[in-house]
């Protein structure tokens, strides 16, 4: 056998492994990284991997539309920027460097973290393509808290101050649970951010939110960024900071759907952490997460070339 069936693919579900990037018009990053400064929790780093293994479990075709991603997209796996977990500043540099080298073939960067800190770098990379940059932001917290510092509370607070996106026309979604200061709600409003906590989302219901998303964001480029704490720990237990009373796997993959019709320039699935996972479920859930926004990144070529 050439092949042995069991093996782990050391690419997300087992697409090529290129560091030219070709034709591709999305491709699969690592970045395996964290901050390394969480008191209970470190282990975001081996999230990369971890998505990736599970990701074997995904078949390629969507059921409602036939779609297969992987293909319409040529999707290709460029393995991990080079980062080194807990020094802040060079990885940074590392992660810009390798999302810029994607973003700037105006190709979508799909990034597996890693902790929510990743963001930052990202979002400059992105910003430099495309000036026009909005985020959609979906968490349990907002990481826009009123400290100092670059880390995971932080990078959505940095964004706004080094003029990255436009916060008025941006979401943070999900919002809930306890913090480490107070007053994040009203501080990350004052940025200019339209926050909507996960009460709000599910009382108004996810179409009516969206509906206001997107015609705040309008034609405006996209970078969306998913913390698999969203997700209540019942179903996503292996995260940094697991919250409960988050979404169900149902209604997490209903908001990431509300977001078909986005202009997305760049997608990141962070913070999943599999030293405190259990059976792989998390990082199963994040590979899912990120099958489907290729999906919704393949609709949006689609709708452009048709």
């Amino acid at each position: 056998m050439t092949e042995a069936p069991f093996s782990f693919a050391p690419t997300f579900m087992g697409v090529p492994h290129r560091t030219d990037i070709g034709d591709a018009k999305a491709v699969v990053l690592g970045i395996p990284f964290d901050c390394g400064t969480h008191p209970q929790r470190i282990g975001s780093r081996l999230g990369p991997s971890s998505i990736r293994e599970q990701s074997l479990l995904l078949r390629a075709f969507n059921l409602k539309t036939g779609i297969n991603p992987l293909e319409a997209l040529k999707v290709v796996d460029v393995g991990d920027a080079r980062v080194s977990p807990g020094e802040i500043e060079a990885s940074y540099a590392a992660i810009e460097k390798a999302v810029g080298a994607i973003a700037s073939q105006r190709v979508v960067p799909v990034t597996l973290g890693g902790d929510g800190a990743i963001a930052l770098p990202e979002m400059r990379a992105l910003h430099r393509v495309y000036p026009d940059l909005a985020t959609i932001h979906i968490d349990a917290h907002t990481d826009a808290y009123p400290i100092d510092g670059y880390n995971t509370a932080t990078a959505f607070a940095r964004a706004v101050e080094e003029g990255l996106v436009a916060a008025e026309c941006s979401f943070q979604v999900g919002m809930r649970g306890s913090t480490m200061v107070a007053g994040v709600l009203e501080y990350g409003a004052s940025l200019g951010y339209n926050v909507i906590t996960l009460d709000e989302l599910l009382s108004r219901g996810i179409e009516d939110v969206f509906k206001q998303i997107h015609d705040a964001v309008g034609d405006r480029s996209v970078y969306l960024s998913f913390d698999m704490d969203f997700f209540d720990p019942s179903v996503a237990p292996g995260v940094c900071t697991p919250t409960w009373g988050g979404a169900t796997a149902r209604e997490g993959l209903a908001v990431l759907e509300a977001c078909l019709g986005l202009n997305i320039v760049g997608v990141n699935v962070n913070t999943v952490s599999p030293p405190h996972d259990v059976g792989g479920m998390s990082a199963l859930l994040a590979a899912t997460v990120t099958l489907n926004a290729l999906h919704l990144i393949a609709r949006q070529h689609q709708a452009v070339e048709g």
